[in-house]
């Protein structure tokens, strides 16, 4: 659908024509310590959460920001910022955008944003995309006087203030649904699911608590050839499992794979049946899933093989996704966060009866069903409410909403 013509007292002009674009400083690791003012990065932008760099040095005031600046990152990802934060400086790949006296800052920074689809379909690179300077001044766009300006900012705020607070109550309903989902594996493992009078931190009558090497058998993955990479051992009939394949299952069943073994890269490793609960041991630690099918893994995964007749590996696989983290917490403080057997076979696994194993499962994966339902409804919602943002900044820029 093509966009709607402005009205006739709107100009054309271009985005050089009514701002200046000052590119951030290319700041060096030697400038970086650990006080001062903060550099602003493209992540800094992206994530709240992301770490910043400081500096006390002082450098030319083209790279200051100051709290209510408006930024634009032209590289990795693009997109219109106001700052909210202290004073800091600018780095590289983000422009300071000063606006001339005939625009509205906001008015700018919500066209900015409107603009962002199109200004992506003019960068270059398909993963870490970049728009030249030239391409980014030269993109045409229709502007109103300063009066019709100041309104449209106005009504679109109005709009996006009641937008907003549903997506932060839609937000706040996904944190909900972590939390009943954390506390549906806690109570399954309390054997609150199963039984209805059990006492705070006391097992229902039946339960035992062992370690786990006592019913199950723990092992790393072998891949003992060096180098990993080398072509004699793929491209056979064996699937390889490899930790990207147990994160993308999501904690469930891995069906797929990317990678085979040939005879000669089965002689170096060994093929585990399907049924086995892989764990991963390292970088990612705790990650699990359960294989689908017979297949080989490195030894950065580790093989659980539960003993049938008194633990189920789908009861065991959700009892590591609740121990989760504390398995995290397990690891040595190294660089390079990892655990070995010797800790998986030690860790204390509360079980009842193989046949209440099987109604524990049900249970979890009745009530983990109904919260992925409603995580879904959640994102639906959350789509739409970004369409109709855009829908909003699209009327705006088109004279339909004053």
């Amino acid at each position: 659908m093509k966009n709607k013509i402005p009205p006739k007292n709107w100009q054309t002009k271009k985005l050089g024509d009514v701002a200046n674009y000052l590119n951030g400083r290319a700041f060096k690791p030697t400038e970086w310590e650990e006080s001062g003012k903060p550099i602003i990065r493209i992540q800094n932008l992206n994530k709240k959460t992301a770490p910043y760099n400081y500096t006390n040095q002082i450098f030319e005031d083209r790279y200051k920001v100051a709290k209510g600046d408006l930024l634009f990152a032209w590289s990795a990802s693009l997109g219109a910022y106001i700052w909210k934060e202290q004073d800091a400086w600018l780095n590289q790949h983000i422009f300071k955008v000063e606006p001339k006296d005939s625009v509205n800052k906001m008015f700018l920074f919500y066209l900015l944003e409107k603009l962002v689809l199109e200004l992506y379909s003019k960068a270059h690179g398909s993963g870490m995309v970049h728009i030249t300077k030239g391409k980014f001044e030269a993109t045409e766009i229709s502007i109103p006087d300063l009066a019709t300006q100041q309104a449209i900012v106005s009504k679109i705020e109005e709009l996006f203030s009641e937008l907003d607070k549903g997506i932060e109550d839609l937000k706040t309903a996904q944190e909900q649904l972590k939390v009943y989902r954390q506390s549906v594996l806690k109570h399954a493992f309390e054997g609150k699911l199963t039984n209805e009078n059990v006492k705070d931190r006391v097992l229902p009558e039946g339960w035992i608590v062992v370690n786990l090497k006592e019913v199950c058998e723990v092992k790393r993955g072998k891949s003992k050839h060096r180098p990993r990479n080398a072509s004699e051992l793929y491209g056979g009939n064996y699937p390889f499992i490899q930790t990207g394949d147990i994160r993308n299952a999501n904690g469930g069943y891995i069906k797929k794979f990317s990678q085979t073994y040939s005879e000669f890269g089965l002689a170096q490793s060994k093929l585990w049946p399907k049924g086995t609960l892989c764990i991963t041991i390292a970088a990612n630690i705790g990650e699990t899933a359960i294989l689908d099918f017979d297949a080989c893994f490195p030894d950065s995964v580790v093989g659980l093989l539960s003993k049938e007749e008194v633990l189920s590996n789908k009861y065991l696989n959700y009892f590591f996704i609740s121990f989760k983290q504390k398995l995290e917490e397990l690891a040595p403080a190294t660089a390079q966060k990892n655990i070995n057997v010797n800790i998986l076979e030690s860790i204390k696994i509360p079980i009842p009866l193989i046949e209440e194993q099987h109604i524990i499962v049900q249970e979890i994966e009745s009530r983990l069903s109904v919260a992925d339902k409603m995580e879904e409804s959640i994102q639906e919602s959350l789509l739409k409410s970004e369409a109709l943002r855009q829908s909003i900044l699209k009327k705006a820029f088109s004279g339909e909403l004053v």
